[in-house]
């Protein structure tokens, strides 16, 4: 993470740039610096230093965003930005974000907190910020034109409200937000209940994440803001499998995971070896009268999930979105169903006109894993990603969730392969059982699984001009 100073240094404004403008040193001074962090990794809890206690989240392949505490208020800074997210090992996309990634830093705070949230715009164009299922001030509401002006470029504006109700929400904007929210622009808020609740279990392990689409094409690094559902990347926090960081637990720990979905459509979220319980959505939390046991749940589009869980079983459980094109990268839909079609020959010749021709689809998709096919740079491929018994076919929102009996509380760090149990893998009939993966404690990254990638391609980003920066 980087402190305000390198930040503005990072965008070309040196100290006397800054006292050039129209900002003074005491105006400066009353703003909370802003943290900006460029790494996908999956941060631990941030322990709250200061304010009421709490048990802190963990955001999948991202980070909590440090307060600081002013005559007590809780004092935020976002900072909206062109960012470059690396959506998978070797493949990048620009697009719009806070902090320095997308989607921006998870905000948490506690039921009956006064926040302060400074929102300073470094995009081309103006923004605002709705604090998704927040009950707060009309003119706190983040509806540019509506309810406040918009934030023009350059310019930071103060938001201000108490955190009134403990749950699962969401921040994006709603100022030309076909084009911000296509862009990434969206984060994710945990009100934390000020004391025991009778709805609300303590838990162990407490996730959180977002689900978001992109249409990037093969090669290129900005999506397709006017595409309305023919996405080809699907992702969880701007990340596709396998960059998709795993989630661990203890065994029997109690698990609460939090989904909100700020895509085109639902998606029917899936767990194996494990049943769970809807306790929560962006309206609050449910009645226990109305829970039942369920292996998957529908979120449409602007809802927030909350499960909970125990994790009584061990191992290294798939946990994905049920829509089967959802677990891929990189999808063309004009692609002929070309199984049962003896093509043989046929790319040989065409690959004399067209170099790099690849014929696909004779016995299916399958094969497509095991190809090291040449791809566009900064293209995912896909599926891909090698399991312990070879390749998992699956790509997109897809993620795997280990369970360990030995995994220290508070430890999230992925433990590796699960060490199967003699007698506990199906293999061929009449033959060996197969080999046992590598030993626990092999360090995967911040991927579930290995992604064998030719390149990593560097990207910039363009940013406005220095000195069109103003507070007010």
């Amino acid at each position: 993470m980087t402190s305000r100073r390198d930040f503005f240094r990072s965008a070309g404004i040196a100290g006397a740039a800054v006292a050039a403008t129209t900002v003074s040193r005491v105006a400066l001074a009353a703003i909370p610096e802003p943290v900006i962090e460029t790494t996908a990794d999956t941060r631990g809890p941030l322990t709250p230093p200061t304010g009421r206690p709490y048990n802190p989240v963990v955001t999948l392949n991202g980070w909590t965003l440090p307060w600081r505490m002013k005559d007590g208020v809780k004092e935020f800074h976002l900072v909206a930005e062109p960012v470059v997210r690396e959506m998978a090992p070797g493949f990048k996309a620009h697009l719009w974000g806070y902090n320095g990634q997308s989607p921006g830093p998870t905000i948490e705070v506690v039921e009956g907190d006064r926040v302060r949230i400074y929102v300073t715009n470094r995009l081309p164009e103006r923004t605002s910020v709705h604090w998704h299922g927040q009950r707060l001030p009309n003119g706190m509401d983040g509806v540019s034109g509506l309810t406040q002006p918009a934030i023009p470029p350059g310019k930071t504006f103060v938001y201000e409200f108490v955190a009134r109700r403990p749950g699962t929400f969401m921040y994006h904007p709603h100022a030309d937000e076909m084009t911000q929210m296509a862009m990434g622009m969206m984060g994710f808020w945990v009100t934390h209940p000020k004391g025991r609740h009778p709805l609300i279990a303590t838990v162990d392990r407490d996730y959180v994440f977002l689900l978001n689409a992109y249409d990037i094409d093969p090669g290129s690094y900005t999506p397709k803001t006017m595409t309305m559902l023919d996405f080809n990347l699907w992702s969880w926090n701007s990340r596709i499998f396998p960059g998709i960081a795993p989630l661990v637990a203890r065994k029997n720990d109690r698990v609460r995971i939090r989904i909100g979905n700020l895509t085109m459509t639902n998606h029917p979220m899936h767990i194996h070896g494990h049943e769970f319980e809807v306790t929560g959505t962006d309206g609050g939390p449910v009645p226990k009268s109305a829970r039942w046991p369920e292996v998957t749940t529908d979120i449409a589009v602007g809802q927030m999930r909350q499960i909970e869980f125990i994790a009584d079983e061990e191992g290294d459980w798939a946990f994905h979105c049920h829509k089967s094109h959802h677990t891929m990268n990189a999808m063309g839909h004009d692609v002929p169903n070309l199984i049962g079609v003896d093509h043989s020959g046929l790319a040989e010749r065409i690959s004399k006109l067209v170099p790099g021709y690849m014929a696909m689809g004779e016995r299916g998709m399958g094969d497509m894993a095991d190809m090291k096919m040449p791809l566009p740079e900064n293209t995912a491929p896909m599926m891909t990603g090698d399991g312990p018994f070879g390749s998992v076919e699956m790509g997109g929102m897809f993620s795997v969730f280990k369970v360990r009996r030995d995994q220290k509380p508070g430890d999230y760090s992925d433990p590796g392969w699960f060490r199967h149990p003699p007698g506990t893998v199906a293999h061929e009939v009449g033959a060996a059982p197969p080999a046992a993966p590598p030993p626990a404690g092999h360090d995967h990254g911040a991927s579930s699984m290995p992604l064998v990638q030719p390149q990593d391609i560097e990207v910039q980003v363009r940013k406005p001009a220095a000195g069109a920066h103003d507070h007010h």
